[in-house]
């Protein structure tokens, strides 16, 4: 059994975080560092015909203002997803450092880069720009129709792209006498993730390369988009990655980073440093999906899905950052958590003239639960049933396979969480209770279920790189790629080396939370619930790795072969007796500093993940109306 793995331990993090000894990326800021200031454009839709920069470039302590006509036309995408070496599978580079074609109110259209945060605030307000105003569309299906204003010039009638679903036969489906049909349409909002950290950076050139410091979740991809926006070797570029202070999916996408880096070039490679302000993560970062629903249920009298349509339209707004993928994984889940033989889905992905939506914890999930919750309370009612009865009994069974995913729900989870819920909740006394209520107060009790899997496997490239050396003491310091970024992550990677190189605590692993790319281990990042999964592959991988070396060397000093020895509670023992044989201390200090064999023990791997997992589970929840 485990003495770390499956326990709540102390985060490794807790102490520094609480006591504010924790260094995020302003407190390792160059003193000196150049401040940037972004001009926001303040129309809709347009072009930007001319920037004033005279008054700006005359106050004191402004360095340079550079315009949407001074960056390079090299196109990039921004999206945190792993590179595709298949060109038709890549993400959309539609993004230019600063744009002359405004899309969207808050596009960036010009910088001001100064001594100070004063002389650069009082830049950009100096600043005069001249526009040429264009119609614009924010409503997801008005930017469907003919006329509507065209955002990019290759994508006819603003899609982003489109895609289905189809199984069985839904138009025979629906023939069948005595159905009935249960139709809504659901919408969404836009969201801001409002992490406690608002993005920021800080760039410069050293020895011929430029070094990026940032508050992101995915250093290795920004290292790549950087590398692309620039036009230069991704080599070139070196992210490193603090600590931060929450991302939830908007610093899963390439925010500032280019721009940042851009400006140091124009400055002689000097510092400088970009600091979101609140307003501008709202308007100028990335939001969540506002997504439209429309989902016809054709039912049997006992509840059961004979049919069902479901139309997705999501609100991509001015730039296609994730693009599709969000609407795509919204869409492919209405096939499995409520499964039905007869099913149409459609998903399409539109260009609005609204802040560009990204990733954001659930990637599409809460949109569509929202929606399919909602039609399923409906369905139920329609046929008199209980709402928690009803998912009971049509809910995703033990065994279900999907077959794009090639997932398999092994357990009956759904339905425990169901009863757990329902038992915590004393759901059928409370219901009872509030179906008495009269008058202008009256309570309510329901449930709704949620469904995700873990990473992003088979659509994109799932792969995680670990790290792991001995240390003089006997401890073992580990790195990988996968990010910490507030949600404990490193305590679990703390927790998982320790069981399984042998170690007595997880105190005794020091995981280097501060990814720098010129030195970390390649990995994808932080998002799709995929750190502990994907990086649990690769830890397990390395820390055998290193074990087999440390068992290997030890059999010089014990006489004892691999086969006859383990590590437990940081002691190398002999298998059949558990005899302690040395100490992975003493095994350290002598392999180092051995005049015959002197060794630094450390092991490295790759490993590729070509599956993934379900999860899932219940919320319930009592409320009160008016």
């Amino acid at each position: 059994m485990s003495i770390t793995v499956g326990k709540s331990v102390a985060r490794v993090d807790a102490f520094d975080k609480v006591t504010g000894r924790t260094k995020y990326y302003e407190d390792r800021m160059p003193a000196g560092a150049l401040y940037i200031r972004i001009k926001h454009a303040e129309i809709a839709h347009g072009f930007v015909k001319s920037v004033d920069t005279a008054a700006a470039e005359a106050i004191d302590g402004v360095v340079k203002v550079l315009t949407c006509f001074d960056v390079p036309d090299i196109p990039f995408p921004t999206a945190g997803h792993p590179w595709s070496m298949d060109p038709g599978h890549q993400d959309v580079a539609d993004r230019h450092l600063l744009n002359r074609h405004v899309r969207y109110y808050g596009d960036d259209v010009a910088v001001v880069i100064a001594e100070n945060e004063v002389a650069a605030m009082q830049g950009v307000r100096a600043l005069k720009v001249e526009y040429e105003e264009l119609p614009f569309v924010l409503d997801v299906q008005k930017a469907m129709e003919p006329n509507a204003p065209q955002i990019h010039e290759n994508y006819p009638g603003n899609i982003l792209k489109h895609t289905d679903i189809r199984k069985g036969d839904y138009a025979a489906a629906i023939q069948e006498p005595g159905l009935i049909k249960v139709e809504g349409w659901y919408d969404t909002p836009t969201v801001q993730h409002c992490h406690i950290e608002n993005h920021g950076c800080y760039a410069y050139e050293e020895n011929g390369r430029m070094v990026v410091v940032s508050s992101t979740q995915i250093p290795h991809i920004i290292r790549r988009i950087v590398g692309q926006a620039l036009g230069r070797p991704w080599a070139d570029i070196e992210v490193i990655k603090p600590y931060i202070g929450g991302g939830f999916g908007n610093k899963q996408d390439a925010l500032y980073e280019p721009l940042c880096a851009w400006c140091s070039t124009q400055v002689g490679g000097r510092c400088v440093r970009m600091d979101c302000a609140r307003e501008e993560t709202f308007v100028s970062n990335r939001v969540r999906h506002a997504i439209r629903f429309h989902i016809i249920s054709w039912i049997r009298k006992d509840g059961q899905l004979a049919a069902r349509k479901v139309e997705c339209f999501s609100n991509q707004g001015a730039y296609a950052s994730h693009g599709h993928s969000i609407c795509a994984k919204a869409m492919g889940s209405f096939a499995q958590i409520y499964p039905c033989a007869n099913m149409e889905c459609d998903g399409w992905t539109v260009f609005t003239n609204r802040p560009a939506a990204g990733a954001m914890r659930g990637y599409g999930m809460p949109q569509a639960s929202f929606a399919d919750e909602a039609n399923i309370d409906e369905c139920a009612a329609a046929v008199g049933m209980d709402p928690l009865e009803y998912r009971m009994k049509f809910i995703m069974p033990k065994n279900y396979h999907d077959a794009f995913s090639g997932n398999t729900n092994y357990f009956d989870s759904f339905r425990a969480c169901l009863e757990k819920g329902r038992d915590a909740m004393d759901y059928d006394r409370r219901k009872a209770e509030f179906a008495k209520d009269t008058g202008s107060v009256r309570r309510g009790i329901g449930a709704a279920s949620f469904w995700y899997n873990t990473g992003v496997y088979p659509i994109s490239l799932e792969t995680a790189s670990n790290r792991m050396q001995l240390n003089l003491d006997g401890t073992v310091t580990m790195q990988c790629g996968e990010t910490e970024i507030g949600q404990g992550a490193d305590t679990a990677y703390a927790q998982m080396t320790a069981d399984v190189v042998g170690l007595k605590s997880y105190k005794d692993v020091h995981v280097v939370s501060c990814q720098d790319t010129d030195i970390t281990p390649t990995g994808l990042g932080a998002y799709a619930s995929r750190q502990t999964y994907t990086a649990g592959f690769s830890i397990r991988q390395t820390g055998l790795l290193l074990k087999e070396k440390i068992l290997q060397y030890a059999t010089d000093l014990t006489r004892q072969a691999v086969y006859n020895m383990d590590i437990v509670d940081g002691n190398i023992i002999r298998s059949t007796d558990g005899k302690v044989l040395i100490s992975l201390k003493e095994l350290a200090m002598t392999a180092q500093y051995n005049a015959a064999k002197s060794e630094r023990i450390t092991a490295e791997s790759t490993f590729t993940i070509r599956n993934n997992a379900y999860n899932l589970g219940q919320q319930h929840n009592a409320v009160c109306v008016t």
